[in-house]
């Protein structure tokens, strides 16, 4: 019951109680033994601070921000990258703080949209942020603007899929260089740890130049490498619908399609449809709300009025900061807490 009320997603794919599902299977995809473990080593880590509010209410705590995905903030990158619902709640999250940026129209740099993300979680790594931007612009991206809509959903796609699209991009350079589709193999750890190579570099290079590869030649791969792939992957009808659509194809042109497909985005689960992205009536409100207090406050201070309100719209509008990251939002410096409510407003 625990498991079904804070990941309903994995009661969809197995059924606890059908005696043909394994229990060590279950509980693998559940990852309910994750967050315990977690939980437990925060608890340990922060015994004095956690013990005056009892075990009971600390444990429900830690997983009520789980299932309300406001558990990511502030972790580090190893943990926001644990699970698929990990994942998937860091997107959310994202979007939630800077949801502003977009709907104000500011295109911004990879470098910049980098800084965003190191707000939420310091060690965000570089690579990540430059795969997910190449995707928007299909070339060096360091000096590239971005619409905050087509960075989000590119950036959702390479991070939610991350190793099963550096498979893709694997088979997809063999296919270039002109290697029989049966010899391709499933990556290894290591080899995507090598990329970019020095040999990498170059076929992006000679790609840019060139029509792509045949659509039906890395379909088959991508069904060969679905069908003994172990992670998360799009869906197989989404794949084969962008590549039906095409003579040749590119692998940006690819995962571009990808990202903007409505129904991964819906698989995902963490982003609303790009016609709805950039809208938050409840939080319009309290904008609307702390601009008219501004207006008509003539003898407060309109700088300190305006920190003091947007504090207020962080605390209603943002994910609640559960109590295992208290601590360290005390220890935080100011700096940085201001410059995450500020982006969101």
């Amino acid at each position: 019951m625990l498991i079904s009320t804070l990941f309903p997603e994995s009661m969809t794919r197995m059924n606890r109680f059908n005696s043909t599902v394994p229990d060590d299977e279950y509980l693998a995809d559940s990852n309910v033994l994750f967050y315990l473990s977690d939980a437990v080593t925060q608890l340990l880590e922060h015994k004095e601070e956690y013990t005056q509010f009892g075990m009971i209410r600390y444990f429900a705590e830690y997983f009520s921000s789980v299932k309300n995905s406001n558990h990511v903030l502030f972790r580090e990158y190893n943990y926001i990258r644990a699970t698929p619902h990990n994942r998937a709640s860091f997107i959310r999250v994202f979007w939630r703080c800077y949801r502003q940026t977009g709907k104000s129209g500011e295109l911004l740099s990879m470098l910049e949209y980098r800084s965003l993300l190191q707000l939420l979680c310091p060690d965000f790594p570089l690579d990540i942020v430059q795969s997910s931007a190449r995707i928007v612009v299909m070339e060096d991206a360091t000096d590239c603007l971005m619409s905050f809509s087509d960075f989000l959903y590119a950036l959702q796609l390479q991070f939610y899929y991350q190793e099963f699209l550096d498979s893709v991009l694997l088979i997809y350079q063999d296919l270039l260089a002109g290697k029989s589709p049966n010899t391709v193999i499933v990556p290894t750890s290591t080899s995507i740890e090598q990329l970019p190579s020095v040999a990498a570099e170059e076929n992006d290079k000679e790609e840019q130049q060139q029509d792509g590869v045949e659509p039906s030649s890395l379909a088959q791969c991508i069904e060969a490498l679905c069908d003994r792939f172990k992670r998360s992957h799009p869906p197989r009808s989404c794949m084969r619908e962008v590549l039906e659509q095409t003579n040749k194809v590119s692998y940006y042109s690819f995962v571009m399609s990808l990202a903007k497909h409505e129904t991964i985005n819906q698989t995902i689960g963490a982003l609303p449809s790009k016609a709805e992205l950039l809208i938050d009536p409840e939080m319009d409100q309290e904008l609307d709300k702390l601009i008219a207090q501004i207006s008509v406050s003539p003898g407060s201070n309109s700088s300190g009025s305006a920190i003091g309100g947007l504090k207020e719209v962080q605390r209603k509008a943002s994910p609640r900061r559960n109590i295992h990251h208290r601590r360290k939002m005390e220890v935080e410096s100011d700096g940085s807490t201001e410059e995450t409510d500020s982006s969101e407003n």
